[in-house]
């Protein structure tokens, strides 16, 4: 079958974007160093014997769930546990990417936890088989997720000596924060709080053309033409490429692994530039950083600063600076020897389990209309998605089940939860970005792009996240100070 554009890009924008009973069994047990870009950090890794399904009695089944712990600078007695919600990859790339859990831990006197969602890394409910039919996959849900935290961390506070009264702290961010955020609404006694970092926990109920508008904006605000530009690049790829020379200048001028062949291909070249677009917004940080590829400060900027063309350009000069801006994202490095349009972030997120997620329950629409944004014209079409994610999985999503299971907007029940984002990242459009309550609390981050409160301190950091990175810890010491007299 083949995809509809719309599907497609659906795809590509979803899998950039986001890895004892009650008593420990180990499978393995070995402390590791490793390096990040500023300190290097020590971990020991265990393994869980965590429920394959826990809301039916058929499957008994267990699996190894991962997950990853310092106690360097653990107040033994009740000190608190920063416990982080896994997303959708390797639970090591997340940990070596939170460095604010790393920089807080000796403030706070807490214990780091890093859990490992279930279907990503090494932690598969059915080994080498987990992705190998429908039946297997049925137990890849958030719901599940969830439930693993809840027991793991009822664990933790049962077998680890002093941990007994600890307070546990959520943290994640993209589908991490999500998770973070849902686990101190389902599950309120296992966590005092939590911290939603770019959690688009209202994707699902937003207007389609949302995400993208905060895409285009970016490039608009970074450069003169920039959005413009691109705007303008998809008929120029459409008029080069309808000749067979034309589609060799693309295939040398973007120095491609692959050589353009046919019309599916610059198809699917269309949605590799699109997705890089896309990353670039969600990285925009202030400071070089490799969290998807390795960038230089303010990568957008950088970007843009290639696409300063008039109208009165022509095809070939205006896609020329389309490559040379595609470069700054593919190769700051100066090590690719071709670019692969089948790879546009780190290989440690988990696409294909978050392909299936988003087949079944987490159904985001997104649409464009090319004036408010600076791509083409792709209308949400749920029946077109339905039918991929059935043609690949023989199954169908369920278009309300996250607003139903969460409750949409209609959250304010609900305690102790921050939801920060900044607004240069495109899931600010499904985020929380007013506060609710005085429990509830929103914070916008000016010039921040995704997460940023999470990475490391930098001395880069705009002014913005350093107080918001002051407010949060703020809140997690009356967390803390609060479930003491509880």
């Amino acid at each position: 079958m083949r995809l509809t554009s719309t599907a497609l890009l659906f795809l590509l924008v979803l899998i950039s974007c986001i890895a004892l009973a009650f008593k420990p069994q180990l499978l393995g047990r070995h402390t590791v160093q490793t390096f990040s870009h500023h300190r290097p950090l020590s971990y020991t890794t265990f393994y869980f014997d965590q429920q394959i399904d826990h809301f039916g009695f058929l499957e008994n089944g267990t699996f190894k769930q991962r997950y990853l712990l310092n106690d360097q600078h653990w107040h033994k007695e009740g000190g608190p546990i920063l416990f982080y919600t896994g997303n959708e990859g390797d639970i090591t790339w997340f940990c070596n990417n939170t460095g604010f859990m790393w920089d807080i831990a000796e403030e706070l006197g807490a214990m780091l936890v890093f859990a490992e969602h279930r279907y990503y890394g090494e932690s598969m409910p059915f080994g080498d088989e987990s992705y190998s039919n429908a039946k297997y996959l049925n137990y890849l849900t958030s719901e599940q997720a969830l439930a693993d935290f809840a027991v793991l961390i009822k664990a933790l506070k049962q077998t680890v000596p002093g941990a007994q009264e600890s307070a546990v702290i959520a943290i994640g961010g993209s589908y991490g924060g999500m998770l973070a955020a849902w686990l101190r609404m389902k599950y309120p006694s296992a966590v005092v709080g939590a911290l939603a970092a770019s959690a688009p926990i209202w994707q699902f109920i937003v207007p389609c053309e949302e995400f993208y508008r905060v895409v285009t904006h970016d490039f608009t605000i970074s450069g003169t033409n920039c959005s413009s530009n691109i705007r303008r690049s998809w008929a120029s790829i459409d008029r080069v490429s309808a000749t067979g020379e034309g589609l060799q200048w693309l295939s040398q001028e973007f120095g491609l692994c692959g050589p353009l062949k046919s019309q599916d291909d610059v198809f699917g070249f269309k949605g590799w530039l699109q997705e890089t677009w896309v990353n670039l917004a969600m990285v925009d940080y202030p400071y070089e950083a490799n969290f998807l590829q390795p960038l230089p400060a303010w990568p957008v900027k950088v970007v843009c600063r290639n696409l300063q063309f008039d109208t009165g350009v022509s095809d070939k000069q205006l896609l020329s600076g389309i490559s040379q801006a595609v470069r700054v994202y593919y190769n700051y490095t100066g090590d690719a020897v071709c670019l692969n349009t089948s790879q546009t972030a780190t290989g440690d997120l988990g696409i294909l389990g978050w392909f299936y997620q988003s087949c079944t329950e987490m159904v985001m629409p997104m649409c464009t209309d090319g004036i408010v944004d600076m791509f083409e014209p792709e209308p949400w079409n749920f029946q077109a998605f339905s039918d991929m994610c059935y043609n690949q999985f023989g199954v169908r999503p369920r278009e309300d089940w996250a607003e139903i299971v969460y409750g949409g907007r209609n959250i304010s029940a609900h305690s102790n939860i921050i939801f920060s984002n900044g607004n240069l990242d495109p899931w600010m459009s499904g985020g929380v970005t007013k506060s609710l309550s005085k429990s509830l609390v929103a914070i916008m981050i000016d010039g921040g792009a995704h997460h940023l409160d999470l990475r490391y301190y930098n001395e880069f950091d705009p002014e913005s996240v350093i107080k918001t990175r002051e407010l949060e810890v703020n809140y997690f010491k009356q967390w803390i100070k609060s479930a003491a007299f509880d």
